[in-house]
C-alpha cells in the first residue's frame, strides 16, 4: 500500500511538471523575440522588403525548419560577437553634424546596414566619385542659401555617375525628367542635354528642393520624396491620411516602396559619408576634386580643335562636358560657356583666335537605326535616305543581295536641326518671353484664378494645356501670366484668346 501512494506521488508529480513546461518554456523565448522586434533592430518589416534586396536573398522557404533558438541574438550580443556580422557598423546614438535633420530608427538602420554588405561595392564607388563633385556642388547650394547635405541626394539619385539614365528617362547626377528638366531652363535637344552639366543640373535641383521646401512648409523630408514621387503624390498622400509626417504616411500602401525607401536611404547616405571610417570604407580610391577654366564660345567649334588648342585631349574635354552629345558645341547657342582643363584658358584664347570662323567647325554626318521592312529593300531605303545602296550594304556589312527585312540597319540621316529657331539666341536670353507661375492649391479652379490674376480662362486653359472641364490638382505649376521684354519694360505678352 506504502509503494503504490508513492508510486501515485511520482506519476503527480510527473503530470504537473509536464502541464507547466509549456509556460515555462515561453517566458525563456519572449524576450528574445522582443529584442528583434524592438525599433532599433536592423531589419524592415516583414511587408516592407527593401528593393534593394536581391530577391532570392528574402525567399521564405516555408517547409524549411525555424532557426534554432542559440541562432538568435541581440544587438547588443552582436557588438561583441567574433563573427562576420560584427565587422557592420551599428549606429549609436551620436550622429554626424548636419544642415539636414537626420533621424535613426529601423529603416535607416537597415540602410546602413545595407550600404556595409549587400550595397558596399556599390556605395564604394559612390564614395569614390563623392569627392570630384561634392565640393564644387556644395558650393552652389551654398550659394542658393540650400542646406549643403542636399549632395547627397546626388549621390543616391545617381552615385554621382553624369551619365546615369533610370528606367524611366530620368537622366544626368539629379535624375531629371526632360519636361522638369526644361521646367528649370536645362536645354534638352539632340545636341546638347544640361541635365548631364554638374553645375546646371545642380544649379536646377537647388532651385526645384527650394520650392518643394517651401510647398511643404519647411520638411525637408516631405521635400526630398516629393523630389523622388513629384510633388503632387506626396500631396495626396498627406491628404489620404491626413498627416504630414513622412513616416507615418509610409506605412501605408499608397506611396511606392521605392518613395518609401528613398528618405531612409538618404540620411543612411549622409550619415555614413560623412563619416565614412566610422562604418568601415577605409580603402577608398578618391578622386580628386573636378577643376576647370571655362572660356566662352560664339560659334559652334569642333571639340577636337578645342583639345587641340588647350593642350589636352579630345576624351579629356568630352569628360569636362558630359552635356554635349557629339563632336562640336551646341548650334544656336550664343557665349556658350565650354570647360577646358585648369590652367589652359589663356593659352587657348590666344591659338583660338587665330582660327578662322569657317574653319572652327566641320559638318558631319549623324546616323540613326532603323528597322527594316517587310518591303524595303537596299535600294528603297537608300533613296529614302538620300545615300546609295552601296554606302547602305558597307555600313552595314550586306552585300547587294542580302536580304534587309527585320533587320536593325545603321542609315545616314539628314539634319534635321532648325537652326533659327533651335536652342537658346540672344533674344530668347535678354529679350525673350518670360512667365510667371502659380502653385494650385486646394480649392483652386480656372474660374477662380482667372478672376484673381484678371486672365480668361481660355487663356489659362491654351497656357497650361488645361481641359476647362478638368480639376485642377494641388501642387501643380501653372502659367498665371506672360510677358516680353521691350524697351527695357516687362509688358503682357500678346496672345490670341
Amino acid at each position: 500500500m506504502k509503494k503504490f501512494r508513492i508510486f501515485r506521488y511520482i506519476v503527480f508529480s510527473l503530470a504537473v511538471l509536464l502541464y507547466a513546461m509549456p509556460s515555462i518554456a515561453s517566458e525563456s523565448v519572449q524576450p528574445l523575440l522582443a529584442e528583434l522586434i524592438k525599433p532599433n533592430a536592423p531589419l524592415l518589416d516583414s511587408y516592407e522588403t527593401p528593393g534593394l534586396v536581391p530577391v532570392e536573398d528574402l525567399t521564405v522557404n516555408q517547409s524549411e525548419e525555424p532557426a534554432p533558438v542559440e541562432a538568435l541574438f541581440s544587438l547588443e550580443e552582436l557588438r561583441v560577437s567574433g563573427s562576420n556580422e560584427s565587422e557592420l557598423k551599428l549606429p549609436d546614438a551620436e550622429l554626424p553634424l548636419s544642415d539636414i535633420p537626420l533621424t535613426l530608427n529601423s529603416k535607416v538602420e537597415y540602410f546602413l546596414y545595407y550600404f556595409q554588405s549587400a550595397g558596399r561595392p556599390a556605395f564604394s564607388k559612390w564614395l569614390s566619385r563623392s569627392s570630384r563633385y561634392i565640393p564644387m556642388m556644395k558650393e552652389i547650394l551654398k550659394r542658393e542659401n540650400m542646406p549643403e547635405d542636399l549632395v547627397y541626394v546626388a549621390m543616391i539619385e545617381s552615385g554621382f555617375h553624369m551619365h546615369a539614365r533610370s528606367w524611366a528617362n530620368a537622366v544626368g547626377p539629379w535624375q531629371f525628367i526632360s519636361d522638369t528638366g526644361r521646367r528649370y531652363a536645362l536645354r534638352i535637344d539632340q545636341w546638347i542635354d544640361e541635365r548631364k552639366d554638374p553645375v546646371k543640373a545642380t544649379t536646377a535641383a537647388a532651385l526645384y528642393l527650394k520650392e518643394l521646401y517651401g510647398l511643404f512648409k519647411g520638411d525637408w523630408y516631405l521635400a526630398t520624396a516629393g523630389y523622388n514621387a513629384g510633388e503632387n503624390k506626396i500631396l495626396r498622400a498627406m491628404t489620404m491620411y491626413n498627416t504630414s509626417d513622412f513616416w507615418e504616411m509610409s506605412r501605408g500602401s499608397y506611396l511606392k516602396r521605392e518613395t518609401k525607401e528613398y528618405v531612409p536611404k538618404l540620411l543612411a547616405a549622409a550619415i555614413i559619408a560623412k563619416d565614412p571610417a566610422r562604418y568601415g570604407f577605409t580603402d577608398i580610391a578618391y578622386l580628386t576634386p573636378i577643376e576647370y577654366d571655362t572660356v566662352s564660345l560664339n560659334t559652334r567649334t569642333n571639340l577636337d580643335l578645342v583639345a587641340k588648342l588647350s593642350g589636352t585631349t579630345y576624351e579629356t574635354i568630352k569628360e569636362l562636358n558630359p552635356d554635349l552629345r557629339h563632336w562640336c558645341t551646341p548650334p544656336n547657342y550664343p557665349n556658350f560657356q565650354l570647360k577646358i582643363p585648369k590652367g589652359t584658358k589663356q593659352q587657348f584664347e590666344v591659338e583660338y583666335a587665330k582660327v578662322p570662323e569657317d574653319q572652327r567647325f566641320t559638318e558631319r554626318i549623324l546616323y540613326s537605326r532603323y528597322q527594316a521592312k517587310k518591303k524595303d529593300s537596299l535600294k528603297s531605303l537608300a533613296r529614302r535616305f538620300s545615300t546609295t545602296p552601296a554606302v547602305l550594304a558597307e555600313l552595314n556589312g550586306l552585300n547587294s543581295k542580302s536580304r534587309i527585312a527585320g533587320k536593325s540597319l545603321l542609315v545616314p540621316v539628314k539634319q534635321t536641326v532648325d537652326f533659327t529657331h533651335e536652342g537658346r539666341t540672344v533674344k530668347s536670353l535678354a529679350k525673350g518671353s518670360y512667365a510667371k507661375y502659380y502653385t494650385v492649391k486646394n480649392g483652386d479652379t480656372l474660374n477662380s484664378l482667372s478672376k484673381r490674376f484678371n486672365v480668361s480662362t481660355k487663356l489659362l486653359a491654351v497656357w497650361n494645356n488645361i481641359k476647362t472641364k478638368v480639376a485642377l490638382k494641388p501642387g501643380r505649376r501653372i502659367i498665371i501670366a506672360k510677358f516680353t521684354e521691350k524697351n527695357g519694360e516687362m509688358v503682357p505678352a500678346e496672345s490670341k484668346s
